[in-house]
């Protein structure tokens, strides 16, 4: 089993709870883990037999753009979309979306959220 892993995607989009944030926006990181069999691929040099990463680069972007008050929402749209892509190459999944700079009355980094399925 191999494992791909996109890390520190950046993205601005329109996720919170606030009517702000879906207003304003902010910036967020997402890290992707994928683990899959590369077997084929190894072998046949062939980006047909391979989880193609540009691809899932795609999907994660697309479900980013779409408005959420939820953190888990996004990451389990995400995931979704991702197995619903490649339902034959994935064994398992991980995905983690950071908000940077979370409007929560404090300084901090981010607030982040883990999903794996």
């Amino acid at each position: 089993m191999s494992l791909i892993q996109i890390e520190n995607m950046e993205f601005y989009a329109y996720h919170g709870c606030f009517d702000e944030e879906q207003i304003v926006g902010n910036k967020f990181k997402v890290n992707l883990e994928l683990e899959t069999n590369t077997t084929i691929a190894e072998n046949s040099d062939n980006i047909e037999d391979a989880l193609n990463y540009q691809t899932a680069y795609l999907v994660v972007k697309k479900q980013m753009e779409v408005k959420s008050k939820l953190l888990e929402h996004v990451c389990n749209r995400i995931l979704t979309a991702l197995y619903e892509r490649f339902p034959d190459k994935i064994i398992k999944a991980r995905v983690k979306v950071s908000k940077m700079n979370p409007p929560m009355g404090g300084q901090m980094e981010c607030v982040s959220l883990q999903l794996e399925r």
